[in-house]
């Protein structure tokens, strides 16, 4: 598996957007006084703690193989993940309750026009970083900054929501808005959050991989069983950005060891460059022996007929 230190520089990279635009946005909201500038400031705090666990997470899975953690560590992402979720959640929960507080308790806002251009620069900011990181996230398959780069998506959709709300008080001097369009805003934040953790929950439970993956590995498997041969038991997890597949090749008993082994080691191979990260183990067996497919029952990728006992062999 390739080293992944290089992806901390991404974390990096959020932790300096999000130190940058806490300053604006901090800056912001004294300037006019909206609540919804304010509850834009306190989600920047959110993503500096999600930064910062990204980090962290990110040193833990970039760690090889050892004598404790012999599949590595690249699940410690989902941690982050799981997180940067969870904190979305509670900053939605802080933004709802400043804009209900400050809907009862209206105040008026003021330099509006200043307020806006620095929170709109902040927007910008967190944007850069957002598809940076996110790109990034998506081509080494790092979980930990898609949900990163998700974050710092939120916030800028909370940036220009905040805008909106506070851009229309200017227009219309019907306070309210500011703390309607702030309420909206955690709502949608709260939706963010909850997909990310469901995500990494996911992750956690050692799911399979997605079905256009399997259809590719079961391709490859066909392809190059030879007439006569079969397989079954066929099971796939994946764990941060490794992707582990498993299964049973079934042989003529009279296969000497070197036969089955040469074509255990083209499957593992072939099935191997096929996606990136990717782990495969492979076990022989003979077509013979009842014991064999009594691990049928393990393969929950096959039609009910073949778990059935009526697996055909697959051809050239």
């Amino acid at each position: 598996m390739e080293s992944r230190t290089y992806l901390k520089r991404f974390a990096w990279l959020s932790i300096a957007a999000a130190i940058i635009t806490i300053a604006l946005k901090a800056a912001a909201y004294f300037l006019t006084g909206s609540v919804g500038l304010l509850s834009d400031a306190l989600e920047s705090l959110v993503n500096l703690a999600g930064a910062i666990m990204a980090l962290a997470m990110l040193s833990i899975a970039s760690q090889p193989e050892d004598d404790s953690h012999h599949f590595g560590h690249s699940k410690a992402e989902y941690f982050s993940s799981g997180a940067e979720g969870s904190f979305i959640i509670v900053a939605a929960g802080g933004i709802a309750y400043t804009a209900i507080e400050r809907l009862i308790h209206p105040q008026p806002l003021e330099q509006l026009g200043v307020g806006l251009a620095v929170s709109a620069l902040a927007g910008v900011v967190n944007l850069a970083a957002a598809l940076v990181i996110g790109y990034n996230g998506k081509k080494y398959q790092s979980i930990t900054l898609t949900a990163n780069s998700k974050h710092l998506m939120t916030d800028v959709w909370t940036s220009v929501g905040v805008l909106v709300g506070v851009g229309l008080v200017a227009i219309t001097g019907w306070t309210p808005l500011d703390s309607l369009v702030a309420i909206a805003v955690a709502i949608n934040i709260v939706w963010s959050g909850i997909g990310i953790v469901r995500h990494s929950v996911s992750g956690l439970m050692d799911s399979v991989l997605p079905d256009d993956e399997l259809a590719l590995i079961r391709g490859k498997i066909e392809e190059i069983l030879p007439e006569g041969i079969t397989y079954h038991a066929l099971m796939t997890r994946q764990a941060g950005a490794r992707r582990f597949v498993s299964f049973h090749v079934l042989v003529p008993g009279e296969w000497t060891v070197e036969h089955g082994h040469v074509l255990l080691e083209k499957l593992e191979a072939q099935i191997t460059q096929l996606l990136p990260n990717m782990v495969v183990f492979t076990h022989i067996e003979p077509l013979d022996d009842p014991a064999s497919w009594k691990d049928q029952t393990l393969d929950h990728h096959h039609d009910d007929d073949l778990l059935e006992g009526e697996l055909t062999p697959f051809k050239d």
